[in-house]
Formats: structure tokens, C-alpha cells, sequence
């Protein structure tokens, strides 16, 4: 085993420390979504950090999403709604800077109106749905196959900025659009998958984002907002890793198409994994030394797996997941001392590593070393 540094309790950066403090004092503000619609609102004056949001809050609570049900009810996979969810805010700060904006969940599309465009067809609206039109109670094999549904999700995102002192309005919207890489169905009795490959995922989530930017332009709230698509690839239900991005494209206000769409190079990598051994050997070889050195503390680990988040091949992140049964408080500041210092040695700064360490029922203990800092900051639950 390598020798380590000795670390008392008291060298273990607090998280609640190391949060910095804000004035809580909000600002109450009217929010319009258009000339004849004024909302109460309040909008907290400062944010988390600068890449953070500042979200607009009703007088009672944050407002929620129009359509916050749907998400849930189309995508299998935990962790592509919520790599959709914020990868969408992570992209749109290329086009509305959180400096100027502020963030609400999507207020114009309802749960409703995103369930008939994800349908095959709509009798109720007589509105044609963005998946292939099929009567899938008499439809057989080789029907699905021809008209598959690649389209599972639509999220919508809204960006205000302040008019004036008392007066915030929609400046910018992102539409995310998710695609199935795989589409199960049942015919005949039976159930059948269909594969779906980036390159026709991309190309059916570039023609879906023209029609929905048709529909918004009917919008008359809508007509001259700029507006944001993404293009998000699914990952099979199955997945220990998130999908990703494949493109997105910005609209101007009052523009009717989309111009050009930019390609998105991220993807998550599983750590071990054949993908991570055979692509980033020295990452994976990084992962599996700080894996051996666990082992050696605690040789009846249940396990751990690391999920790294790379752009144009670079890694930006890790997160590794330590489940471990504990018998004692005492056990859990042990070991996430000696991870710690793991951390601490083992790990190159040119990226964010965060640690969560696990019972069989709770979440233990938190380790993070943000990319540029030499020195993790670290909680322990109580």
C-alpha cells in the first residue's frame, strides 16, 4: 500500500464551509410573457456561481415546467433525464449568458400539446404527431420497423432579461429533442427492438426541430424569439452511462428555418469498461490504481464504477460512486479521510473529480476537487 499523508478531521474542508453566503433578499418583479399578460414573480438577486442560472420563483415556489410530467413518462433511463435536462441548460450558455439571463422551466408548451406531438396522431387536436402516423393495434413486424418512433421527449427551456426595474421578459427559448438509439415494441404478440444509428438519429432530430420550430413561429408569443435546438441521443434503458448531445443549432427572432447546425463532440465513458481501456487508456489505468489502492483499505467494497465526461475527447469530469457497508461514523470519516488524500495525490488537477460514497441506504460522504484547484473540499453526513 502507498504511503500516505496523515489527515486529522479537522483538515477536511467542510461543504457548508465552503459555500459562500449569500444576501438572501429577493427582488419582486412582474414577468410578461407577452403585451397582455403580466405575472407576479420574484427573482433572487444573486446566483450560486457564475455558471449558474438565477431562476425565476412564483411568490410561493420556483415555478415549475408546463409539461413536468412528460419527461418522466417517455425516457426509461434516470440518467438521461437528467443529463437532458441540465445538458440543455449547459449548452444554452452559449447563446444567452447567465450574466444577463435568468431561467424558468418551459411555461408555453403543456403536458398536453408535447404528448400530441409525441403521439402518431392527435383525433382529439386533428394534429398530425412528429412520430410516423400507425395504427399500432393491427400493425404487424415489419410495419414498425418501417415507421419506427425515434422521437421520445421534448423539453423546453425559457431565458428571460430584465426591461427594466420591475419587468422581465422571454428573450431566448431551447428546445431539446431526444431520440431513441433503441425503439422495443410489441406486434403480434411479441416483443421486438429496432436499432437506431447516430447518423439517422441525427438526421430525424434535425427534420423534427424544423417542424417544431414551425409550430412555435404560430405562437404569437413566440414569432420573433430567438430560439435554441438541441439534439440529445438516448442511451438503452440498461445504460450505467448517460446519452449525449449530438447538435444544435440557434434560430434568430422571426427567423422560419433552421440554418446551420453545430456538431457536439461529448460522450460519457464507462470506468472499467472495454471502451475506456481500448480509447483512454490513461484515465482507465488512473481509475484502476485508485481502485486497487481502495481495495487495499477496504477489501470488502462492494464495487465502484466511474463515469468520466469528456469534450472533443478531453475529460472534463469524473464521478465515482463507492458503495460500501459501514458499521460505525467512525468507519465512514476513516475511510473518506484515506480517499481524500487518494484524491488528492492520484488525480491530475486539468479536470473535476467528485467522489460519493455510499451505505447500502444513504449517501455517506461527499469528496470534490474542482479542475484548476489543488486542494478537494469534503462533507460527511450526519
Amino acid at each position: 500500500m502507498r504511503k500516505l499523508h496523515a489527515l486529522l478531521l479537522s483538515s477536511l474542508l467542510i461543504l457548508g464551509a465552503c459555500t459562500p453566503v449569500f444576501d438572501n433578499r429577493e427582488e419582486v418583479i412582474q414577468e410578461t410573457k407577452d403585451k397582455n399578460s403580466n405575472q407576479t414573480a420574484i427573482v433572487p438577486n444573486y446566483s450560486m456561481s457564475e455558471e449558474n442560472y438565477r431562476m425565476i420563483l412564483t411568490e410561493d415556489s420556483p415555478k415549475v415546467s408546463k409539461a413536468r410530467s412528460v419527461t418522466t413518462n417517455q425516457m426509461g433511463n434516470r440518467m438521461d433525464i437528467a443529463e437532458f435536462e441540465s445538458g440543455l441548460r449547459r449548452h444554452s450558455k452559449e447563446y444567452f449568458d447567465p450574466e444577463k439571463y435568468f431561467f424558468q422551466p418551459g411555461q408555453f408548451l403543456t403536458d398536453d400539446t408535447l404528448l400530441s406531438w409525441l403521439s402518431r396522431y392527435d383525433e382529439d387536436r386533428n394534429e398530425e404527431g412528429l412520430n410516423p402516423e400507425l395504427n399500432e393495434d393491427e400493425a404487424k413486424e415489419e410495419d414498425f420497423r418501417k415507421h419506427p418512433k425515434y422521437i421520445s421527449n421534448i423539453i423546453e427551456q425559457n431565458y428571460l432579461v430584465k426591461k427594466d426595474e420591475n419587468v422581465v421578459e422571454v428573450e431566448g427559448v431551447t428546445i431539446g429533442i431526444s431520440l431513441r438509439t433503441v425503439y422495443n415494441f410489441r406486434a403480434e404478440g411479441r416483443d421486438y427492438e429496432e436499432n437506431h444509428s447516430t447518423a439517422e438519429l441525427m438526421k430525424k432530430g434535425q427534420q423534427y426541430a424544423g417542424e417544431i420550430l414551425k409550430r412555435l413561429r404560430e405562437r404569437k408569443e413566440l414569432n420573433d424569439v430567438p430560439i435554441v435546438f438541441a439534439i440529445f441521443e438516448e442511451e438503452e434503458a440498461s445504460s450505467k452511462v448517460p446519452g449525449n448531445f449530438l447538435a444544435k443549432a440557434y434560430v434568430k427572432g422571426s427567423d422560419l428555418k433552421i440554418k446551420d447546425w453545430k456538431k457536439i463532440d461529448e460522450k460519457y465513458v464507462l470506468f472499467p469498461s472495454k471502451e475506456g481501456k481500448e480509447n483512454y487508456f490513461d484515465d482507465y489505468q488512473i481509475f484502476s490504481d485508485f481502485r486497487k489502492e481502495v481495495t487495499e483499505y477496504f477489501p470488502n467494497f462492494v464495487g465502484m464504477i466511474a463515469n468520466g465526461f469528456y469534450i472533443n475527447d478531453d475529460l472534463q469530469k469524473v464521478s465515482i460512486d463507492i458503495p460500501i457497508e459501514f458499521r460505525s461514523q467512525s468507519e465512514v470519516i476513516g475511510f473518506t479521510q484515506y480517499v481524500y488524500s487518494l484524491v488528492v495525490e492520484m488525480f491530475p488537477e486539468h479536470y473535476t473529480v467528485e467522489v460519493k460514497i455510499n451505505s447500502m441506504d444513504r449517501q455517506e460522504s461527499l469528496i470534490v476537487k474542482k479542475a484548476g484547484k489543488k486542494e478537494p473540499f469534503v462533507h460527511i453526513y450526519e
